[in-house]
């Protein structure tokens, strides 16, 4: 009887280790087929993300087939977004991203997708996130125009059709498009510094011009503000419905492109968009300098920089060889169609579903494309090791860094005037900025791109202030250099005397100095 017990439950014993073992099986299996179909939950932006495909899911590549004259072309069709992105979309601000995990190689191709940004309903962001006894104080937007007509033009093509009037019923649109365009109207009562009064509050023409804001790239802001206006508005009440011009500062570069981006984020993100309130400064420098751009050191680590891009550029052979070829096919010395930066009109066409160039020696293709993407990316990683980029970053832009942190400094001292400020800016202001910031692993700006600093006040305390900062609504607080000893249990909020103090201070010890001029003035050997 008692070996009849212990067999039977040796039998039940290995029973449930079978079944044990079935369901760990079965669980595991889930899970991998999970991962596979909602990597679209990933945050855009993250350039951290376990993202390993080839492409991205919303496109397939159609090749032409091959001609007499030469290869292929490629031709990128946009591929129907499946059932599932609605659930994702929602899931997806539940995700906590792994902002320390070991970054995968990066794919050129899938890093130009997430350049384009176009525009979807899927991209969200932490702005406002903080503890309930937490007081938001002030919040800081530089962004990055929208997507753009090209700058350049490569010899001998056809320029990309693109129709830059804005039309609600084409896509990608937006609910307030249509609201938009006939705000455009009352732009009279608006105060625009005089180099502004000239340039156009809509993009109008239906063959783009060159560097001109597409439909697209308005669509990209109306999304960003409308954004924040749930994040900061209608959440965290930091404008009233009766705000005032006093509360509000723009400031925007002297391009069609940059003023209509900012002035489309602003009116989707204020509680009422009124014109007779808005004034937007001119800033003529790029890099917001102001009245503070003569820095002679500046421009010595820029061209530093620049000797840097060169020497990377004729060394790699798989970048001459491509540049030979689309040479060739264009019909021009390879020195002239490297000069006339290709890759500026190719992302056009990229981004734009539009097939690359075509000429009688055959057809520029997708390989091409991939290997001056590849490139550009080898050139981030090259530009982040070397350090020369950062300290040409250090000096451009402690200008506007010390604008921001003395306007955060009076706010929290209790002043009410300008707590929103935007400036409308490029990608040469933002991808400094970070770098400055010392927020090395951050993509580079996308079309849309935007940047924010929050202040917030404690609650508790009103003495004690924090800053926190949002690249493309990610929390890269802690990657800062002056907040990179953040820990988990401190919220990722960074204390505003670290970030005072980084302004005021540690930017000047690396060029062995105490203040602006003399770092720009002192050369270092």
């Amino acid at each position: 009887m008692k070996m009849c017990m212990t067999m039977l439950f040796r039998s039940r014993f290995l029973f449930l280790l079978a079944v044990a073992a079935l369901l760990a099986v079965l669980s595991l299996s889930l899970q991998f087929s999970s991962t596979r179909r909602e990597v679209s939950m990933r945050p855009a932006g993250d350039r951290r993300t376990r993202e390993r495909r080839v492409g991205n899911p919303r496109w397939r590549v159609q090749e032409k087939p091959k001609s007499r004259n030469g290869p292929r072309a490629v031709h990128l069709i946009p591929v129907a977004t499946s059932k599932e992105d609605g659930m994702v979309a929602k899931i997806r601000k539940q995700i906590s991203v792994n902002m320390y995990a070991t970054p995968p190689s990066l794919d050129p191709i899938y890093e130009a997708y997430l350049y384009c940004n176009m525009p979807n309903n899927t991209d969200h962001g932490l702005e406002g996130h903080a503890p309930p006894d937490y007081k938001l104080l002030s919040v800081h937007v530089m962004i990055r125009h929208g997507d753009r007509y090209p700058l350049y033009a490569i010899p001998k093509t056809k320029a990309p059709a693109i129709d830059c009037t804005l039309i609600p019923g084409r896509e990608p649109s937006h609910r307030l498009l249509k609201d938009f365009i006939k705000n455009r109207n009352n732009a009279a009562k608006g105060q625009l510094d005089s180099p502004l009064n000239n340039i156009a509050l809509l993009p109008s023409h239906t063959v783009c011009e060159m560097g001109e804001l597409t439909q697209t790239g308005v669509v990209q802001h109306l999304l960003n503000g409308e954004h924040l206006h749930g994040k900061y508005i209608r959440k965290h009440r930091l404008l009233p419905d009766n705000w005032t011009m006093k509360q509000l500062y723009v400031e925007s570069t002297g391009k069609s492109r940059t003023l209509e981006s900012g002035l489309a984020l602003l009116y989707s993100l204020l509680p009422r968009f009124d014109w007779g309130k808005i004034r937007v400064r001119h800033q003529w420098s790029t890099i917001f300098c102001s009245n503070s751009c003569d820095c002679p050191m500046r421009n010595h680590y820029l061209e530093e920089e620049q000797r840097r891009q060169y020497n990377l550029r004729v060394k790699n052979n798989v970048l001459e060889r491509t540049y030979i070829e689309m040479a060739k096919i264009v019909g021009v010395p390879t020195r002239q169609l490297r000069a006339a930066n290709p890759i500026d009109s190719l992302l056009c066409h990229f981004c734009h579903n539009v097939s690359f160039p075509c000429t009688e020696q055959g057809c520029i293709n997708l390989d091409h494309f991939r290997a001056i993407k590849a490139h550009q990316l080898e050139d981030e990683r090259d530009r982040q090791r070397k350090k020369l980029y950062y300290k040409y970053a250090l000096l451009a832009t402690h200008p506007i860094l010390n604008q921001t942190v003395t306007r955060m400094q009076r706010i929290a001292q209790g002043m009410k005037d300008e707590i929103f400020a935007l400036y409308s800016a490029h990608d040469v202001t933002v991808a400094p900025m970070l770098s400055a910031l010392g927020i090395t692993h951050a993509s580079f700006p996308r079309f849309g791109a935007r940047l924010i600093f929050e202040i917030w006040q404690n609650g508790k305390d009103k003495k004690k202030n924090f800053v926190r900062i949002l690249y493309n609504g990610d929390d890269v607080t802690s990657q800062t250099s002056f907040c990179s000893g953040l820990k988990a249990h401190s919220k990722r909020f960074c204390r505003f005397e670290n970030f005072l103090n980084f302004v005021r201070k540690d930017v000047f010890a690396v060029f062995n100095s105490t203040n602006y001029y003399d770092a720009c003035h002192r050369r270092v050997f």
